[in-house]
């Protein structure tokens, strides 16, 4: 996920979010690529096949880590995550009211009622795939169950826009409607993106409605884009914890987020992190 861009000078240098400073044009991708792309998400998508079955209380973050590595590996892929912009972990692994950037512990055990969110990126014979999930662990609370279904159908109410001669704002549009219809809140610190060979290329696919200027970007087949809704319970508003990566809310309430890769084709839009 991108970090929107702004004339503020004081952004942390190492948030995975961080956009490059300069605006490029966004890189149509060939059917060739698509495909390799595809094998990407599809070894992602795994990835959080065996995570799904493996979350639940006792576990720790660090654990789960280790499910997605053996994955990875059994796929011939790695890590996308780890190493960039000196991020610590192979996957990012978000608590509750930790939206992204959740670094895997031995200490983080995982408890009944806990919401965790789990970003994977593989990359692949050059390519990147990228996805994130959010799970229940054990029995969890009816607000929480509200914000994990809002946020998942506001991400295919973004995949549904992605058509050819959309707007990239009209995937913001159909986000943002959808979450606050329901009383939620967007994050407005962070932002789906362009993907390829580079996890993080334009444009910037934000979850809520903006002037900027690749809210204008027209979709055209061959562009491959991570559509990722972050949405929280009781603000938009984040801060970014002592070890310079973990985005929490700023009022300890909730979080959940969702992605899919997603390829703008003439038949449609195609994810591309499906098993």
């Amino acid at each position: 996920m991108f970090k929107p861009r702004t004339k503020r000078k004081s952004l942390r240098k190492k948030q995975m979010t961080q956009q490059p400073q300069e605006r490029q044009m966004p890189i149509l991708k060939s059917p060739r690529e698509i495909q390799i792309m595809r094998e990407a998400g599809r070894i992602v998508a795994r990835v959080h096949q065996a995570l799904r079955k493996t979350v639940e209380p006792g576990i720790s973050t660090w654990d789960l880590e280790q499910v997605a590595v053996e994955v990875l590996h059994k796929y011939n892929s790695t890590s996308s995550f780890m190493g960039y912009r000196g991020f610590p972990g192979q996957i990012c692994v978000s608590v509750n009211d930790e939206l992204v950037h959740g670094i895997p512990s031995k200490r983080r055990i995982l408890k009944s009622g806990d919401v965790v969110s789990i970003d994977v990126g593989s990359r692949y014979r050059g390519f990147i795939g990228d996805s994130a999930w959010s799970y229940p662990v054990g029995k969890i609370s009816e607000t929480a169950q509200k914000l994990m279904k809002i946020t998942e159908e506001s991400l295919y109410a973004g995949i549904k826009q992605a058509v050819p001669g959309k707007r990239v704002v009209d995937i913001s549009r159909s986000i943002q409607r959808h979450v606050e219809r329901n009383e939620l809140h967007v994050v407005r610190g962070y932002t789906g993106h362009g993907v390829g060979r580079q996890m993080h290329e334009s444009p910037q696919v934000l979850n809520y409605v903006t002037q900027d200027a690749d809210a204008g970007y027209v979709l055209r087949p061959g562009l491959v884009i991570a559509i990722e809704p972050m949405v929280q319970v009781g603000t938009w508003k984040t801060k970014v914890l002592k070890d310079k990566w973990t985005v929490v809310s700023k009022d300890g309430s909730t979080a959940a987020h969702f992605e899919h890769t997603v390829a703008i084709t003439n038949n449609g839009p195609e994810i591309l992190t499906l098993p």
